[in-house]
This record gives structure tokens, C-alpha cells and sequence, in this order.
């Protein structure tokens, strides 16, 4: 039997496969990770003794996360690709918003791509997440620059895409990586939806020393279950209003309905996006709603 360290690539009905130098190994998760009611995610290092003949074996531990999502169950994620397009179906910016704090609460940067820039015109967008201070790209079938764009960045991280379906994530992949194969399907124009199938989420290791993950659609990043913030850490996952908050007159001021708010003003003087302002106080409304217990629950893993 041999012992080594490798990255979990793949979970499906109680086996695991991890990579290690003699290939992916099938692995079961030893009876304690049971018992200390621990689910083993995609992205975890784990320690595994293996049968390098039969390329079968058992994990024996994991290292500690540096992150783990709920839904998609992955850990360890460095980037969040959030695609939206520019037409069909149109950009939500308050779920573009969601998934931004999702990403910045669990350490993850988050980076934006827009896609189909040859039906519409990606300016605003652009604009409003580049002030932010967001990593922005742009896409369209007829120039691949933008996907070697984003292939290059996805050098030495794991990382996620995510997008409402229908925006183009697994066209983009496939230009990006045609030997991974991911089905892609056209929108359907009566419901604005595209019809990928994605059943599980699978890291695929990429030639930049990278590992790639894709999820299918925003339904597959799970609001409730990954964005457990408290109503005073919302402001947090928004870093582009910190250097106006600390202009504001109020010590314990929430920047929703005080007057005279320093980020309030900012946003009538044209420096913030009223969207993003939007997206806080609507965050900040959900996250009132969610009680200690709920909070508790969700977060075992």
C-alpha cells in the first residue's frame, strides 16, 4: 500500500477520485468523517492510502479548507467567474451582487465576464463593476481574444463558473478547453433558458497548473445556503464603499436610512452605482431574515 497527498477531483455515490502521481485513484472515506458528520467536497487535499495496482484505497484525512461552498460543494476555490450576458437572458445585477459577497465572504476573488458582446453593448456593466473594483472581461463567439483572456487567469487556482442558464459558460469553456467536451445547448426563446445539464461538479485539471470547475447556472450557487452574513458584515463584502464610510458622521451608522450618511451622498454624487447601492440594502434586508439557528444548521458540513 502507498501513501500520498492529492487533491479530490470528483465525488459520486460515496467514492472519491483523487489525483496523484500514479493517476486518479477511487477511494472511500474512512467511517470517522461519518462520524464527526463531515462530507468530503471537491477541492479538498486529502491524505489517502491506496493499492497502486488496483488504484483503489481510502482517505484517511482532509487539510483544513481554505473555503467551502454548499451548493456547488467545492472548497478551496481562489476565483469566481460570474458570467452574465448582454441580451438573453438580460444581466440581474442584484444576483450578479449576491454572488459577489458570496465570493468575498468566503475569501474568493470574484471576477466578472460578460458575454455576448456581439448582440449587445457591454459598456454599462463594465463600467459599473470596473469603478467597483472588479477584474472585468468580455466574450463573444467571433473574437477569442477574450477567452484567452480569461484562460491565462486561470493559472494556478481553482476556479468556478457560475451564470444563469443560457449565458454562454459552457460555449466559453469548450473555446477555452475544446478537449473537455462540455455539452452547450441553444436558449430557448420562450423561457430565456438554456439547457445545460450539469449533474455534479467536477474539477478538471487545465495546463496552467490550474483546476476548473463548472456549475450549472445560479440555481447551482445556492444564495440561502452560502450567504450567512450578519447584517453588519453586508458592508464588507461591498469593498468599493469603504472609503467612504469612514467620512460617515454616525460611529454605528448601517448606510441605509440615516440622514446624512456619507454613502448615501456618495451615490448621489455619481461615485458608487445606485445598483450596488440597491444590492447593500437588499442584503441587508435578507440577512435580517435569517435566524441564529438557521444560520447554525446550514453551516455543518
Amino acid at each position: 500500500m502507498k501513501t500520498a497527498q492529492g487533491r479530490i477531483l470528483k465525488g459520486i455515490g460515496g467514492f472519491y477520485y483523487v489525483e496523484t502521481e500514479d493517476g486518479l485513484v477511487e477511494c472511500r472515506a474512512r467511517g470517522h468523517f461519518r462520524n464527526d458528520d463531515m462530507t468530503l467536497l471537491v477541492g479538498d487535499m486529502a491524505e489517502i492510502e491506496y493499492d497502486a495496482d488496483k488504484m483503489k484505497g481510502v482517505v484517511n484525512a482532509i487539510e483544513e479548507r481554505k473555503n467551502a461552498l454548499v451548493r456547488p460543494a467545492v472548497s478551496n476555490v481562489d476565483k469566481l467567474y460570474i458570467v452574465c450576458s448582454t441580451v438573453l437572458p438580460q444581466p440581474n445585477l442584484f444576483n450578479i451582487d449576491k454572488l459577489i459577497a458570496i465570493a468575498l465572504h468566503n475569501n474568493i476573488e470574484p471576477v466578472l465576464v460578460i458575454s455576448k458582446t456581439d448582440l449587445g453593448k457591454a459598456h454599462s456593466l463594465r463600467e459599473i463593476y470596473q469603478k467597483a473594483g472588479f477584474s472585468v472581461y468580455e466574450t463573444n463567439p467571433d473574437d477569442k481574444s477574450g477567452a484567452e483572456q480569461i484562460k491565462n487567469s486561470l493559472s494556478d487556482k481553482i476556479s468556478v463558473f457560475t451564470g444563469n442558464s443560457g449565458v454562454g459558460k459552457s460555449t466559453l469553456i469548450n473555446a477555452m478547453f475544446p478537449e473537455l467536451l462540455l455539452k452547450t445547448g441553444e436558449v430557448s426563446l420562450k423561457l430565456s433558458r438554456g439547457r445545460h445539464t450539469t449533474r455534479h461538479v467536477e474539477l478538471f485539471p487545465i495546463e496552467n497548473g490550474g483546476y476548473l470547475a463548472d456549475t450549472p447556472g445560479f440555481s447551482s450557487i445556492d444564495f440561502e445556503q452560502n450567504l450567512e452574513i450578519e447584517k453588519d458584515e453586508v458592508i464588507s463584502c461591498f469593498p468599493d464603499f469603504a472609503p467612504y464610510i469612514s467620512d460617515c458622521r454616525f460611529p454605528d451608522c448601517l448606510h441605509i436610512g440615516e440622514r446624512d450618511c456619507s454613502l448615501k451622498k456618495a451615490v448621489e454624487n455619481g461615485e458608487i452605482s445606485p445598483s450596488r447601492y440597491e444590492s447593500y440594502v437588499a442584503l441587508c434586508k435578507e440577512a435580517e431574515k435569517i435566524k441564529p439557528w438557521e444560520k447554525q444548521g446550514r453551516s455543518k458540513k
